[in-house]
């Protein structure tokens, strides 16, 4: 895997980057029997991403906006700071092309390993990850980002 881009820069004064994460695909990416408790899956998830918004992800330094975008049985999953969840009514896919293409204004990027959904965002100026971005090392503040990224990838 070739090495991740330089990180993108992160000016004070504009809004934090935007982290939107498709919680289906992400969550079913790790085989851990997350498929007889969906939403306790997807809180788990949660709450690692909460680990993530001061000291970013590999590739995207924080200070991080998280989105959770749930469907399904995994809805119900209550917003915690530093993460705010919200349930697809419909297509969690659509939902999460929504949310990149209304904040053109700042960096957006968008785990999952969804290609179609990867193809979707990336036509709105968002840049994907993999979820293995997230199940790396979680970065404190000031600490150097673990190995890893899939940042800008396309697979």
């Amino acid at each position: 895997m070739p090495p991740p881009p330089p990180a993108p820069e992160h000016d004070p004064g504009r809004a934090p980057a935007l982290l939107i994460v498709d919680g289906a695909n992400v969550v079913g990416s790790v085989p851990d029997g997350w498929w007889r408790d969906r939403r306790g899956a997807a809180e788990r998830l949660r709450d690692r991403l909460a680990g993530y918004v001061a000291g970013g992800v590999p590739g995207v330094p924080g200070p991080l906006e998280i989105v959770l975008v749930l469907e399904g049985a995994a809805r119900g999953v209550p917003s915690v700071p530093g993460v705010r969840v919200e349930e697809a009514s419909g297509s969690g896919d659509d939902h999460i092309v929504r949310l990149a293409a209304a904040a053109v204004d700042r960096i957006r990027v968008v785990v999952t390993a969804d290609r179609e959904l990867r193809q979707r965002v990336t036509a709105t100026g968002a840049t994907t990850v993999g979820p293995r971005t997230v199940y790396g090392p979680v970065s404190g503040p000031g600490s150097e980002f673990g190995s890893g990224s899939e940042f800008g990838s396309g697979s």
